[in-house]
């Protein structure tokens, strides 16, 4: 009988030839090294007089923006909007914090805003690995986390997510937009780690909820379901299949999925075989939030769709998101295994890059 792939250490590591693995195992090595990095970084007195937010970044660059948004909901003390365009909004002004955070940093779309960015006198800061919007932040002096790579492998901006994610988290501590003690640091890193044991390769099929979640990925469209806390993590879980696993997939968020999409559930009839919902839940939501995640998988059953869920085994919202993340990311690399898919080459989106070039 043939082994099963997501248990054949050997075979992973010849399909996965970019060494991702290997980005998934150092997560919580990214967010040690972005934390002592920033120990050193000094920011303007002037960032401190500002009213909101405003984070530039593209695909995997933008990721760790989406999950702070969510998670820190109620602690942030300024809106924070996300652009991922290559202008920027009409609100943006001396009173705006601006971040471009580019993995590349050769990313055209942030490129350009940020130079609308400067033009309209926003308090602007970087977060990156180099390229041009590292030499632009050298030039003008902005606030700068140039960081370097050694924990990310495999080099893909969606894995990179532990210097993106705890990068803007110590940017925002040092303004007094949120608090973040080195406590809590310990914390991300302890879970991290953990985690990635638990949903890494060598925690067999039978005790591994990532490996559970990538079968029944097999040959199906998959939809992550998610609420308040953890609507960033879904959006990064659906970006991470559709990069790593080349599967599409996307998210819904509740309650706002219960104002249109039930009703689509009906048509075409080919959703009863190609749909696959995954619900991620916690105690944690409102109560009336969960019992709308009970109603709603009603629904999708009623319509003969398919729905599998995972609970949140951590207590805390705060480390429910980094839970949720390693779930997320382990479950498409292994959904690009099932496939014989090598999860880091992203051939389309190379391809559409040198187009855009001509």
């Amino acid at each position: 009988m043939k082994k099963n792939i997501l248990d054949d250490i050997k075979a992973i590591k010849k399909l996965d030839s970019g060494n991702m693995l290997g980005s998934l195992q150092l997560l919580s090595k990214q967010v040690e090294q972005v934390y002592n990095f920033s120990q050193n970084l000094f920011i303007p007195t002037s960032y401190k007089n500002i009213n909101k937010i405003v984070v530039l970044g593209m695909g995997g660059s933008a990721l760790g923006a989406h999950l702070i948004k969510t998670l820190f909901v109620e602690e942030l003390k300024y809106p924070l909007e996300i652009v991922n365009d290559y202008h920027i909004p009409s609100f943006v002004d001396n009173k705006t914090l601006v971040i471009g955070s580019s993995y590349s940093g050769t990313t055209e779309e942030v490129l350009s805003a940020i130079k609308e960015a400067k033009q309209k006198k926003a308090k602007i800061a970087v977060i990156s690995a180099g390229g041009e919007l590292a030499k632009i932040a050298k030039q003008n002096k902005y606030p700068a986390l140039i960081f370097t790579t050694e924990n990310n492998p495999c080099g893909s901006p969606r894995m990179g997510l532990g210097y993106s994610i705890v990068g803007q988290l110590i940017l925002f501590s040092k303004l007094g937009i949120l608090k973040i003690s080195k406590k809590q640091i310990k914390e991300i890193i302890k879970t991290l780690a953990y985690y990635d044991t638990l949903f890494g390769v060598l925690t067999p099929e039978k005790e591994n909820p990532a490996k559970w979640l990538a079968k029944h990925t097999l040959n199906k469209s998959v939809w992550y379901v998610g609420a308040e806390h953890l609507i960033g993590n879904i959006h990064i879980a659906a970006n991470q299949m559709n990069e790593n696993a080349k599967r599409f997939a996307g998210f819904f968020a509740i309650p706002e999925l219960n104002h249109h999409l039930m009703e689509g559930m009906i048509n075409p009839k080919s959703n009863q075989k190609d749909l696959l919902f995954v619900f991620i839940n916690s105690f944690a939501y409102d109560k009336r939030i969960q019992k709308r995640f009970l109603v709603t998988k009603k629904v999708l059953e009623k319509n003969k769709i398919i729905n599998i869920t995972y609970t949140c085994q951590e207590k805390s919202k705060f480390l429910q998101a980094f839970e949720i993340l390693v779930l997320g990311s382990y479950a498409s690399y292994y959904s690009a295994l099932l496939k014989n898919i090598d999860p880091t080459a992203i051939p389309f989106v190379d391809y559409f890059k040198e187009q855009m070039k001509k």
